[in-house]
């Protein structure tokens, strides 16, 4: 199956599939704090500093909110304001070491229990997984592109 149109419903199937394991997963995550927050910690690792304009597009909030939002985490020392070398004028949120060191942990949590659940598949639908590694890789990529825009 080459192409999605190549059979009638499989697109939708997958994307609901994929939709509800997200969705899922999201709700096991530890509520130590919100996932918007989370989530722009997780989108400064990948991407670097950004605008505080550039992430309230990103994580689809309006600019006071994500300031108020970097004012909370700038507080627990999670991120910190720093200037634009290329740009006097701007102001760019950075991830601190105590940040990164949040997304790794919640990250490698994410993938233990992804990995105890694998653990209980059958051998054939693991294989099934590890073909579909590479579509699943792109998907992210695409996701990822489209949220998030070019790099500041």
């Amino acid at each position: 199956m080459s192409r999605p149109d190549a059979a009638p419903g499989a697109t939708a199937a997958i994307g609901a599939a994929l939709y509800g394991l997200a969705t899922r997963a999201a709700r096991r995550l530890p509520r130590d704090m919100s996932l918007t927050s989370a989530a722009t910690l997780a989108t400064l690792d990948r991407t670097g500093p950004r605008r505080i304009t550039d992430l309230a597009v990103v994580e689809g909030v309006t600019q006071p909110a994500m300031t108020a939002l970097v004012r909370v985490m700038e507080e627990s020392g999670l991120v910190e304001r720093r200037g634009d070398a290329s740009d006097r004028r701007v102001t760019l949120v950075c991830l601190t070491e105590a940040g990164a060191s949040y997304v790794r942990t919640r990250h490698q949590a994410g993938v233990h229990a992804f990995e105890r659940l694998i653990g209980e598949l059958t051998g054939e639908e693991i294989e099934a997984l590890v073909t579909a590694l590479p579509a699943l890789k792109h998907l992210a990529e695409l996701e990822s592109q489209d949220r998030e825009g070019p790099k500041r």
